[in-house]
């Protein structure tokens, strides 16, 4: 999966997350997650590096390489067969949903099933709900070009928020006490919400924070071993901040809201006691 916007896609995310919960720390041979855009420190500026897979500055390269070329728009996330020199996957739930189950046989915890079939439908029936209204909801509040399409989008987004609030306040997870692709999926929009959505996307019914339950359930899928390091709030900064020019011309990175730092959400959510007794969460490691 190669990425050239560095922590500001959602998909992209969604495969960091999905990676370190299946393979631990590190992925396994043949597989890796490029970015091929970092920090300048000494000019704190995003600068442009080679990818470790094909070499590439950007992604419109890679894709380039396919067999005959390409010259349509390049979207992340993306799954690449280096040998082959093709595009496996494009679609960030399909990639996620072959990375829980397509590769078991190279993960360090192949037990881990974020998408048991008992749950499936439960799962696809949030997926309905949290895409349109909430993963692509936040961009139709903050790329709206009328204020009809803006109020559509924002009446849909907070709605849809105050009914997963309420459902989170008698279930640990979406589906009850086991964490799945629903909750990935919801949380990668979750985690950005105070920190881009809010503002630059003009989300600003409510922070997340005002929602009690919601706000607790992201930090208690955050507190999972491994999962906070997928969250470069930096990272996702710059690339909200400083790459999207119509929406934020001049290119300024605010200030981090306190309420985002690691320390803040690593502070104890207390949903543990959700869990039914006698039951095993099934996000340990």
């Amino acid at each position: 999966a190669t990425n050239n916007n560095s922590g500001s896609t959602n998909g992209s995310s969604l495969i960091k997350n999905v990676s370190k919960l299946l393979w631990g720390a590190s992925l396994p041979p043949g597989i890796l997650i490029s970015t091929v855009h970092v920090p300048d420190k000494d000019n704190d500026i995003l600068v442009p590096t080679m990818d470790r897979v094909n070499r590439c500055r950007n992604l419109k390269e890679v894709y380039r390489l396919r067999k005959g070329g390409y010259d349509g728009r390049a979207t992340v996330p993306m799954l690449w067969d280096v040998e082959k020199k093709e595009v496996v996957c494009n679609e960030s739930y399909d990639i996620i949903e072959f990375f829980n189950s397509g590769l078991n046989e190279l993960a360090e915890h192949p037990g881990l099933d974020l998408s048991p079939v008992e749950l499936k439908e439960e799962i696809e029936e949030w997926n309905r709900v949290i895409y349109p209204n909430v993963n692509n909801g936040v961009y139709r509040c903050g790329f709206a070009q009328s204020q009809e399409a803006y109020d559509v989008a924002v009446s849909g987004l907070f709605s849809t928020l105050d009914r997963i609030d309420d459902h989170l306040g008698s279930s640990r997870y979406l589906c009850g006490d086991r964490l799945t692709l629903a909750d990935i999926c919801l949380f990668t929009t979750l985690i950005r919400f105070d920190l881009v959505y809010n503002v630059l996307f003009k989300c600003t019914k409510k922070k997340l924070l005002e929602y009690t339950n919601l706000h607790a359930y992201m930090c208690d899928i955050y507190q999972i071993p491994k999962v906070a390091a997928t969250c470069n709030f930096l990272e996702i900064m710059d690339g909200y901040y400083r790459m999207l020019f119509p929406l934020n011309p001049g290119s300024i990175r605010p200030v981090m809201p306190s309420v985002c730092e690691h320390e803040f959400l690593s502070r104890p959510s207390k949903r543990e006691s959700m869990s039914s007794v006698g039951k095993r969460v099934q996000h340990v490691l």
